[in-house]
């Protein structure tokens, strides 16, 4: 895991970068904290662009109002399947991290077979556990 930490001056905004690799495919992620938001812009590839969007908010479980969930709204380009990723990614932080978040993804490699995209899921996986942490343990 790589990241680095920086405030804009006199903005109240935080941000840091996260990045994961296994062989020949790297994902990364630039990480904002705007005031009670997060902003999560990941990419990687041959051609990072802008795939899908999730949008989530934190709010109380349907099944158990004393535990945290989230509500969510995703939109994709067409042609585009970071829809999946966006959605879990925004989900997950607005539950854990109790914000609204908004998930920007464009990951793109040509021919991907089903266990490079499960690498590739599990690279996802792996920043969204980095960027939780990184909250919880210099954000708090």
């Amino acid at each position: 895991m790589t990241t680095t930490n920086g405030k804009v001056p006199s903005s109240g905004a935080r941000f840091f970068d996260v990045s994961e690799g296994d062989g020949r495919f790297e994902v990364f992620a630039k990480v904002f904290e705007l005031g009670p938001d997060c902003l999560v812009i990941l990419w990687g590839g041959t051609r990072p662009h802008v795939g899908a969007v999730g949008l989530a908010q934190a709010r109380p479980s349907l099944r158990d109002p004393t535990q945290r969930a989230a509500t969510s709204s995703v939109f994709t380009f067409v042609g585009h399947k970071e829809d999946m990723v966006a959605k879990m990614m925004s989900e997950e932080l607005a539950k854990r991290l109790g914000k609204n978040v908004v998930v920007s993804a464009g990951i793109h490699w040509d021919n991907l077979t089903d266990p490079e995209i499960k690498t590739i899921t599990k690279l996802c996986q792996s920043i969204l556990d980095d960027i939780i942490a990184k909250f919880k343990t210099h954000f708090a």
